[in-house]
């Protein structure tokens, strides 16, 4: 018995240890990037989805524009990552004569429009303000969904950053963007059964997008997949979490068929009988 009581706290212990760790894994961000990527940020922007410049997570990215230009950044982000993206523009220093509204929107790799759980995606800019900041959280991305679903995919997901609202004699002042994107894991809590037979990013639905790619000169949306490659979809802490329950009912019921059981010696029969 005391045996059996040993080896259900150790298991206790052990599920407690997953769960701080898990916490913390699903805490933290990814890794930071290296000084080489710091160093190597574009420092452009593209005008199209299809010109859309390639950025990594945890990679700040710069570019110089006119108002009223639309800015385009693509990067990749898996399943069970939840990605926060923002955008600081520093306004023109000469006069301007009104307010300005700017947004901050997401798309996926189908080009539909994210919605953000949280986050300042689109804000007014006053007429004296040297910057404006914007922010968006995405939902956690899910490695399978229903057709009619618009839940998040893995694949490349597209970052728009323009002014929505601005008289016209504002148009065409020079200003400077800065975006960056990081991306938290979310464990298992947010896993599903299923994955995507290919991550939705351009040219998955072509038989040589390497060669698609190579053909277009200009566009840079050909954004390679993350550092540690694209998930399978169907590894998830949650396997960790069943094991351990399913060893959990185990020791349960061996200890309640030891506790039920009593003696085996009918209570009526006298001693030595």
């Amino acid at each position: 018995m005391r045996t059996l009581r040993t080896l259900i706290a150790a298991v206790v212990a052990s599920a407690g240890l997953l769960g701080l760790a898990g916490t913390a894994v699903a805490d933290s961000p990814s890794p930071s990037a290296s000084a080489d990527a710091e160093a190597a940020a574009p420092t452009e922007a593209g005008t199209s989805f299809r010109t859309a410049t390639a950025i990594k997570p945890d990679q700040r990215a710069t570019a110089s524009a006119s108002t009223g230009d639309y800015l385009y950044w693509v990067l990749p982000v898996d399943a069970g990552q939840r990605a926060t993206v923002k955008a600081k523009v520093t306004l023109p220093q000469a006069a301007r004569h009104g307010t300005a509204t700017w947004q901050l929107d997401v798309y996926d790799g189908l080009r539909r429009r994210q919605a953000c759980t949280y986050g300042a995606q689109t804000r007014k800019a006053a007429q004296d303000a040297g910057s404006v900041e914007l922010s968006c959280t995405l939902r956690t991305v899910r490695a399978w969904a229903e057709p009619w679903a618009n839940d998040p995919l893995p694949g490349s997901y597209y970052i728009r950053l323009t002014v929505t609202d601005l008289r016209k004699d504002d148009l065409g002042l020079p200003i400077r963007a800065e975006v960056d994107a990081t991306t938290a894991d979310t464990g298992g809590a947010h896993a599903v059964d299923g994955s995507l037979a290919a991550p939705l990013v351009p040219g998955a639905g072509t038989a040589t997008p390497q060669a698609e790619e190579s053909s277009a000169p200009g566009a840079s949306a050909a954004i390679g997949e993350p550092d540690d490659g694209w998930s399978s979809g169907w590894w998830s802490d949650r396997w960790i979490w069943t094991a351990v329950g399913g060893l959990l009912a185990a020791l349960a019921g061996i200890a309640g068929y030891r506790f039920t059981r009593g003696s085996g010696r009918p209570s009526q029969l006298p001693p030595g009988a």
